[in-house]
């Protein structure tokens, strides 16, 4: 009897948790047009929890009262919710195969644009430029870089790295095809470094959501490995078509795993490798 009382408790926690994270998500929503109500809930909760012990809250509701009305903790919340920050070259086989992809898509175009959607911070973004700078692609292609939030795309526009990350990750530089010294696409200040100006300048980066915008441009490459496991299965659908509507014919798509029958547009694509969720629209 002990035992079943203490797991109706615990449910009954559990039922009032998820109520409060609903009544989160639609404040944020009504409050400052941020829309996570579509996100997959075991992650976001994780997150959420992350956020109330930082602050020293007890519940998502106090979270919220914050939220609403103390300057800053929404801010806390939209980065909590986002894409969390990579290193460089960090997926060293998998940008191995986004070297292959983009390198043989992209040649053929004169001016070849290519859409990062929700990028693990600008290590992601510019891992890409050094990518398409080393295939010979760079100074004709335009890369966009989409953020959800005006603080995230604020953060892009003005970040740095730590000058020691440049060391740490040239083995995973050269285990992705990188032949050179990573260090050569930095200028370095003050401990911090910065992809060099002729890089940076072919990177717009952008406010946008996947979760309410519609296509705003036709591109030959889409790149969204880190968002898509953040969403819901009905988020997940839309996103897809999304890309779908957005990329070119013969354009590549990179996401986080391979496509499934019931997956959104999966008949319009034809998959580029034996290993990893890479693709060629051909029709």
């Amino acid at each position: 009897m002990g035992e079943l009382s203490a797991w109706t408790g615990f449910a009954a926690v559990q039922a009032t948790e998820e109520l409060e994270i609903e009544l989160l998500l639609e404040a944020v929503y009504q409050r400052f047009g941020f829309d996570f109500r579509g996100y997959a809930r075991p992650r976001l909760r994780e997150r959420l929890l992350a956020v109330l012990q930082a602050r020293g809250l007890a519940t998502i509701s106090s979270l919220q009262e914050r939220v609403l009305h103390e300057a800053g903790a929404a801010q806390d919340v939209l980065r909590a919710l986002a894409v969390p920050k990579a290193e460089l070259f960090d997926l060293p086989e998998d940008t191995r195969r986004l070297r292959a992809a983009l390198g043989d898509s992209l040649r053929p175009t004169a001016l070849p644009k290519v859409w990062l959607a929700e990028p693990a911070g600008v290590a992601e973004a510019w891992t890409l430029a050094i990518l398409l700078a080393e295939e010979k692609l760079y100074g004709r292609t335009e890369v966009f870089a989409t953020v959800a939030s005006d603080e995230l795309l604020f953060d892009a526009r003005n970040a740095s790295l730590p000058v020691a990350q440049l060391a740490q990750s040239q083995p995973l530089y050269e285990a992705s095809g990188g032949s050179g010294r990573l260090a050569d696409y930095f200028e370095v200040s003050s401990g911090e470094a910065r992809l060099l100006p002729r890089l940076r300048e072919r990177i717009t980066w952008a406010q946008y959501s996947l979760v309410t915008d519609a296509s705003f441009n036709e591109f030959h490459g889409i790149v969204c490995r880190r968002a898509l496991p953040d969403f819901g299965p009905v988020l997940r659908q839309r996103v897809l078509r999304l890309f779908r509507d957005s990329l070119s014919l013969f354009g590549v798509l990179g996401l986080d795993r391979e496509l499934g029958p019931a997956d959104a547009g999966v008949m319009d694509y034809q998959p580029l490798f034996a290993e990893g969720a890479w693709y060629k629209r051909v029709r």
